[in-house]
Formats: C-alpha cells, structure tokens, sequence
C-alpha cells in the first residue's frame, strides 16, 4: 500500500496553518534543515503571549487568544522537532506554568479564560490539577534539560499523583504520563509507575480493533514511534496491522480525518492537516513511508 505524499503535501498547503506549512517543509523536504526550522520557530512563537503562555488556537478547538495549559504542552511537542528550542520563549513559558500552577504543584486541564471564545464542548476550565497536560509538560521540558524550579515541583507533583491514583488516568493522561515516563530517570519508582500505567492502557483504555469507529485510541495513539516507551506494550503483529489501518486511512483529498467534531470549520482544516502531518511521521518513523 503506497501513501500519496504529494497529495499529502497539497492538503497541507491548502488547509493548514502557516505553522503547519513550515512544519511540513522541515520534516519531509529535502531543504536547508537549519532554515527550515527557523522558519517554523519563528511560526511558532506567533503564538507566544505576552504573559509568556501559548494560546490563540495554537490547540486548535480553543479558538480564544489567552494562554491555556494545553498550549504549552503543543508548543513544546512543536519544539521538540527543532534542532534547537528558543531559551528565552521556554523560561518564560515555565514562569506562567508556575503562575498557574495549583499550590506550585500541578497545572489544570483547563483555566477560566477558556471560556472566552468558541472552543469544543469538553474544554471546560477547573481549579484542580491535572495529569493532561502537566505530565507532558514536564516531560518535555525534562528532555530539553531545563532547569527550573517549577519543573521539579511539578514534576514530584506527577509522581504522587501516578502512585496515589493510577486506576484514575483516562486516555489522554495516560499519553501525557507517557511523555513523563520517558523522560524519567529509569530507576524502581518510574519501573512501578510505567508498569501501572501499562496495566491501564493495555487492559481498559486501547482499542485494538482497527476497524472500530469514533473517537478511540489505537496502539499508535500510544506508541507514535517505535523508540516510544509504550512500544513494547503491543506485538508486533498488532502494530502492524494498525499501521495498515492508518495507510488505508488516507482520504482522497490526501488528509487524514479526524473523529471529533471541532468548534469551527477552521478549526476542522486546521487539525486535519495537523494529523495528516502525525500520521506521515509515524507511518516514517515505522518505515513504512
């Protein structure tokens, strides 16, 4: 089965963002890496606030301009295809998660500010904190090694959280504890913690029927990449089948779709060429494009 990587490219010009754009020129042409990925920094902190928080649909189903938690956590996963990250950007970025941290520990799912403008019916604001997205913040910003006093708290903040509740974590926790755990010195309590969130996935939340419909978490979902912590959760029968899926699933305009229903049509462009971009990478890191 072949993908149409031309037809892919040209759903990304006509639908996604400028930020998507250079995104796409970085990770699959062949031209100066270095430019590329200046081009794509400099895309990226179009959306940096003022307060140092990401917003402005940088999470494409928030649609309003103030900085959201989840933004960061999407501004620091774009980063991580850089050669470089932007210092400055990242230290001020860590000032506003400690800003909107509760009791320095953890970030919420959400803050109030959600509510001001359109944004998909899940995203609603809480005072409590949240493993999505903290853990994935913290593990993003542990794999660039950066040094910040927030970044310890919320990273012990994390750890207690996992210990205390891991029958609590849903699907996009356990993503985001993921991103923790890889990043994680491999020592007896990351063992522990990895190993119940495995039991979580593998037993409840994973759908391994690749031709189930609707909003579900496949093994890639989990295991983008085959260097992924969660790799090793899945044979390799099961992996590929689902990268077969995930090949057939290409659309005859040369996107992927998604399973939910965005805020906007904008909205709906813009994240389907952001998993038309997903899809590509893990269908390359898998060597199968």
């Amino acid at each position: 089965m072949n993908i149409d990587i031309d037809a892919a490219r040209n759903f990304v010009l006509g639908h996604g963002r400028l930020l998507d754009r250079r995104r796409f020129d970085l990770l699959f042409e062949d031209g100066d890496r270095s430019i590329a990925g200046g081009l794509v920094l400099r895309a990226l902190l179009a959306y940096q606030n003022p307060d140092g928080g990401f917003g402005s649909a940088l999470e494409p189903d928030l649609r309003s301009a103030e900085s959201q938690t989840v933004c960061a956590e999407v501004a620091l996963r774009m980063m991580g295809e850089l050669d470089t990250i932007d210092a400055a950007a990242v230290r001020a970025l860590c000032d506003w998660c400690a800003a909107n941290a509760v009791d320095g520990g953890g970030l919420p799912f959400a803050l109030p500010a959600v509510a001001s403008g359109p944004r998909a019916p899940w995203w609603q604001a809480t005072d409590e904190p949240s493993l999505n997205p903290t853990a994935a913040i913290v593990g993003l910003l542990v794999k660039f090694d950066i040094d910040h006093a927030w970044v310890e708290r919320a990273a012990e903040w994390c750890w207690s959280e996992l210990e205390s509740n891991p029958g609590a974590i849903d699907h996009h926790s356990a993503l985001c504890a993921i991103e923790f755990l890889q990043a994680a010195p491999q020592d007896a309590r990351a063992e522990r913690a990895t190993s119940s969130v495995r039991d979580r996935v593998v037993g409840e939340l994973v759908e391994l029927d690749p031709a189930a419909e609707g909003y579900v978490f496949p093994p890639l979902q989990f295991a983008r990449r085959p260097e992924a912590l969660s790799r090793p959760w899945f044979d390799d029968a099961t992996i590929d089948t689902h990268l077969e899926a995930l090949e057939s699933s290409q659309s005859d305009d040369g996107g992927w779709s998604i399973p939910w229903e965005p805020p906007s049509s904008g909205a709906l462009s813009e994240w389907r060429a952001i998993v038309t971009i997903e899809a590509l990478q893990t269908l390359r890191g898998y060597g199968r494009l």
